[in-house]
């Protein structure tokens, strides 16, 4: 379910309570009297009691319209939604116009032989039935193309992100300065350590790989994520050394939830963009997960020549989280430690 989604729509009917509840009474009455063939009436109670009737029949059927919605709020469920409307329309119409009827029969409104004959009883029902389920469609229409609407603009906005994060993944794997950098690195080790550079090369390789299969995918489990950002990070400890640290607290039970891919690296980048980083000055980076969140927190050293920022990449994992309908994103800047804090996402196969 979307974001808006979960936002149930309001019933937007006060013009029908007010004008058109009145109308449908008397046009209700009038059809009704001309099918059970009694005399329109002159007799000012009964258009009177019709219209309270009718007033009280929307104002039941229109709760049934409004919890149908809280229930059955997606153009998925569409077919549900209209069933649970038009039980819901039949039993409350019925009560309220038996009981109308009945007591026409008490007061003396009704004249006829009979306390209890069929007809005025069904008719008067049909009628309720029939115009609170002509006036219900009109409004389900109009929910209908709201939601679809909306559905179109969500597909619309999470393309533009795909595409986006697409591109911003595309930048990674071919920035100029993160290979350079790397490859300066790989070539100082090659003279100085060649165990070490062997394994820089094969943590520089898994970063690529990653890197390239992610295009494809929306969501993948935690655990792909810290496997990539630890081969990451093991690049990004050879060339600051003693600059950097990164712990990792991560509960086991959470391993396979799901976050949007590159997560981890976009907040990654980020923290070695704005901040200083050295031996004396050490950045301190913290991934950690608790009540069913994902935490990325470091120290803040911020560099005293400002580094631009349009903060693309967080924008994108806000965007992202709100599209798939999760939490939102925390992001709290207290001027000592910089946190972002992301809901991990249910597997399909652990949702009870």
């Amino acid at each position: 379910m979307s974001l808006v989604s979960k936002n149930i729509e309001r019933l937007n009917d006060k013009w029908m309570r007010i004008i058109g509840v009145p109308v449908l009474a008397l046009l209700g009455q009038w059809v009704m009297y001309g099918y059970t063939n009694v005399p329109y009436p002159s007799d000012w109670q009964i258009p009177v009691f019709f219209m309270l009737g009718t007033m009280v029949v929307w104002e039941c059927n229109r709760w049934g319209i409004i919890i149908s919605r809280r229930h059955f709020p997606d153009l998925t469920q569409t077919r549900p939604r209209i069933l649970f409307q038009l039980g819901w329309f039949i039993v409350f119409s019925s009560l309220v116009r038996i009981s109308q009827t009945y007591l026409y029969h008490l007061l003396g409104l009704w004249h006829t032989e009979h306390v209890i004959e069929f007809r005025p009883y069904f008719f008067n029902t049909l009628v309720s039935v029939a115009g609170t389920a002509m006036a219900a469609a009109f409004y389900e229409g109009v929910y209908l193309y709201r939601r679809w609407r909306i559905s179109f603009i969500e597909a619309q906005e999470l393309k533009k992100v795909n595409l986006q994060s697409q591109l911003d993944s595309l930048k990674t794997q071919i920035n100029p300065h993160f290979l350079f950098n790397n490859l300066n690195s790989l070539s100082s080790l090659i003279t100085t350590d060649a165990r070490q550079a062997e394994e820089f090369l094969d943590e520089l390789s898994s970063v690529y790989r990653y890197l390239l299969q992610q295009n494809n995918r929306d969501l993948c489990p935690l655990t792909d994520e810290i496997n990539f950002i630890k081969a990451y990070f093991h690049l990004l400890k050879t060339r600051y050394g003693d600059g950097i640290f990164l712990e990792i607290n991560v509960e086991s039970q959470y391993l396979t939830y799901l976050i949007p891919p590159l997560t981890l690296q976009v907040l990654f980048e980020n923290a070695i963009k704005h901040n200083i980083i050295s031996t004396t000055q050490p950045l301190f980076i913290r991934l950690y997960t608790r009540d069913g969140n994902l935490y990325v927190e470091n120290n803040l050293q911020k560099k005293k020549l400002a580094v631009p920022s349009n903060q693309i990449g967080l924008q994108n994992i806000i965007m992202k989280y709100q599209l798939l309908a999760q939490s939102s994103v925390l992001v709290r800047d207290d001027d000592e430690t910089f946190l972002v804090g992301m809901p991990l996402i249910t597997p399909l196969r652990e949702v009870v």
